[in-house]
Parts: structure tokens; C-alpha cells; sequence
């Protein structure tokens, strides 16, 4: 079941939304301002996130700002705002997509079906590779130069992660929310700890693989 997460300050509208997504199967959460919203956004994984710009506590742009520093979720803005500079600023903020209002609920359900069919596109890919690594997703396997490598848990959750964002540039922050949980009490010097056992198991030389980039964190590229 899809899970959809609604950040709208219209009580009526948002109501509306949720009605017309639970009729067509989806689990619908909702929030009524920024700061709720943002919190929501983060503590869980959601399928797909319909965001209002204008929002009481915490405006629409800077929850997008801030739920994109750390999440890839594909975020939908809705607003009233139609102006060229209010979409820019919205999809420069990180949104997939953007409906002003009013809109027809059969064009948010058709944007909604053009971002799960992306998705279900990344999700086919089970296999991932980088340089000499190999990594099966269904069987969890991890190989390095032919060779298969034996990691915890928590390693190979941080070596998936890495591979999901290639040429990204991660800080110890974002990976600690992404791979150790938004909520974890965990100094980030962790994550270099994780880093460092994770270079010695692929037995790779100085940033062959993960690269550290000073004072920020760590990229795969």
C-alpha cells in the first residue's frame, strides 16, 4: 500500500485529498503545519509527500529545503501561488513536481501514478554496481574484485547507501539520519568509524571507493 503524506494547512482540502487517495487505496497521513509536516516527512518513509507552500510555522520551500537534505522522497508541491517564481523556487527547493490550485483530483492521481512508475523503475534495479563492487539487493550479497564480503548489518546498510547516491556529496549527519535513524542518540563520529571498517573489508586503497571530503563527510565517485 502506497503511503502518502499530506502537508496542507487547508483543513478542508486536505481532508478532500485524503478522502480521494484512501478511496483509491493508498494510507494517507496528514499535517496541518510546517513544523509538523517536516517532523512527519523525516520519521518515516513515505512513498510520495504533497506539500503546500504556504504553511504556518515553517513555509512549504524550506520544508522542502530541509526534507531534501537528507531524503530522496518524491515531493509534489501544491499551492495557490501560479507566478514563474513561485514554481522556479519550488523546484529549485528539491520538488519533483508542482499543481497549482484549484486542480482536478484526476491530475494529482495522474501525477501521483508518473511518480510511483519512477519508482517502481528504481526499484527494479537489484543489482548495484560501482567499480569492482557488486551488490545484490535480493540476496543481500556484497562482492568485491570477484570476491564476496562479509559485512553487519550496519555496514552494509552504509555501503547500499552510499551506492544509492554516487557523486553525492553525504555529511555525517545525513548518514547517521539515513542509515543509524532520524532519532538516534549516536555521536557522527561514528559514521567514521563505520567508514573506516567498511574500507578495510573492500581492502581498498586511500579513497578508492569513498572519498573523504574534509570537514563535510564522505562521497562515492
Amino acid at each position: 500500500m502506497r503511503q502518502v503524506l499530506v502537508i496542507e494547512d487547508e483543513k478542508n482540502l486536505s481532508r478532500f485529498i485524503e478522502m480521494e487517495l484512501q478511496h483509491e487505496g493508498m494510507e494517507v497521513a496528514v499535517a496541518h503545519d510546517g513544523r509538523q509536516g517536516l517532523e512527519m516527512a523525516l520519521g518515516k518513509e513515505w512513498d510520495v509527500i504533497l506539500l503546500d507552500i504556504m504553511l504556518p510555522g515553517l513555509n512549504g520551500i524550506e520544508v522542502c529545503r530541509r526534507i531534501r537534505n537528507v531524503k530522496a522522497t518524491p515531493i509534489i508541491m501544491l499551492t495557490a501561488r501560479d507566478s514563474i517564481i513561485d514554481k522556479v523556487s519550488g523546484l529549485d527547493s528539491g520538488a519533483d513536481d508542482y499543481i497549482p490550485k484549484p486542480f482536478a483530483v484526476e491530475e494529482l492521481l495522474a501525477r501521483l501514478r508518473v511518480i510511483f512508475r519512477r519508482s517502481m523503475q528504481q526499484e527494479d534495479k537489484e543489482i548495484l554496481t560501482f567499480k569492482d563492487i557488486v551488490v545484490d539487493q535480493v540476496s543481500q550479497i556484497v562482492r568485491c574484485n570477484g570476491e564476496t564480503i562479509d559485512l553487519t548489518k550496519r555496514e552494509y546498510d552504509l555501503l547500499l547507501f552510499f551506492m544509492r547516491n554516487i557523486n553525492r556529496v553525504l555529511t555525517r549527519d545525513i548518514i547517521l539520519d539515513q542509515v543509524w535513524g532520524y532519532n538516534t542518540v549516536v555521536e557522527t563520529n561514528v559514521v567514521d568509524v563505520y567508514v573506516r571498517y567498511l574500507r578495510t573489508k573492500l581492502q581498498e586503497g586511500e579513497d578508492e571507493y569513498i572519498r573523504t571530503i574534509r570537514g563535510t563527510g564522505y562521497v562515492m565517485r
